[in-house]
């Protein structure tokens, strides 16, 4: 099977980290001369540092460029899990699911999602906020970015419960892989009134961005899960090589 090129140019830079080449606050070359480096798009290169920024190896900072994380700061852990919709989700725990549109609009794309989208600047992106409850209780708070042109009117959807289903069924664009960063993180007063917590409570924080099968970013989101509500299970195997 044959490994994309992004694949191929963020192995490389994560060699390069691991090996000492790139230390802690060292500011790698700009996208640019990295598509020279490696002779190829720009289009490669994002998807690439994208990889890494949500893996906690970089920083992209602003107006000032990317830096190599301290690798000290953060104990990063990696699994591969299928993708399961919430709905699916509730329905094999036995518990009833809902899902609350809570805003829906087009708004023009900005940091940080629009370089986690790999869209130029003011595209019109679809901005969907979202409650999720088992049972009548607050689970989590989403929000949730999509570039206008690949899901065209879906801020006109009056009800949304599986975003990835509707996707595929009605716009012809079937989710091929998610890469989610888990990070645990205490509520602020807006999170916690739409949780139902109390300010200040522990929460887990997931940042998704999710792909096409040629590897285009469809979708970027933020989501507050309860800490009370929710654990988190990861299975790992050993490779025997």
């Amino acid at each position: 099977m044959s490994i994309s090129k992004y694949a191929v140019v963020k192995q490389h830079l994560l060699g390069a980290i691991k090996s000492g080449e790139y230390r802690p606050g060292d500011q790698l070359p700009t996208e640019d001369e990295l598509c020279k480096l490696y002779n190829v798009s720009r289009t490669t290169i994002r998807q690439a540092l994208q990889q890494l920024e949500l893996e906690g190896r970089i920083n992209k900072i602003q107006g000032r460029g990317t830096f190599i994380a301290d690798a000290k700061s953060e104990i990063v852990h990696h699994m591969l899990a299928p993708i399961v919709n919430f709905s699916e989700l509730m329905e094999e725990l036995g518990r009833r699911s809902e899902t609350r549109l809570l805003a829906s609009s087009v708004v023009p794309a900005e940091p940080p999602f629009q370089s986690q989208l790999d869209i130029p600047g003011q595209s019109p992106v679809t901005k969907l906020v979202r409650l999720r409850l088992a049972d009548d209780q607050p689970v989590a708070y989403e929000t949730i970015y999509l570039p206008w042109s690949l899901a065209p009117g879906l801020s006109n959807e009056e009800e949304i419960g599986s975003l990835f289903k509707l996707l595929k069924e009605k716009y012809g664009r079937p989710i091929d892989r998610s890469l989610d960063t888990l990070k645990p993180v205490i509520a602020d007063e807006a999170v916690a009134e739409l949780l139902r917590i109390e300010p200040g409570a522990p929460c887990f924080h997931i940042r998704t961005v999710s792909y096409l099968q040629d590897n285009t970013p469809i979708e970027y989101s933020e989501s507050f899960f309860r800490a009370d509500m929710s654990h988190f299970v990861i299975e790992r195997r050993y490779d025997h090589r």
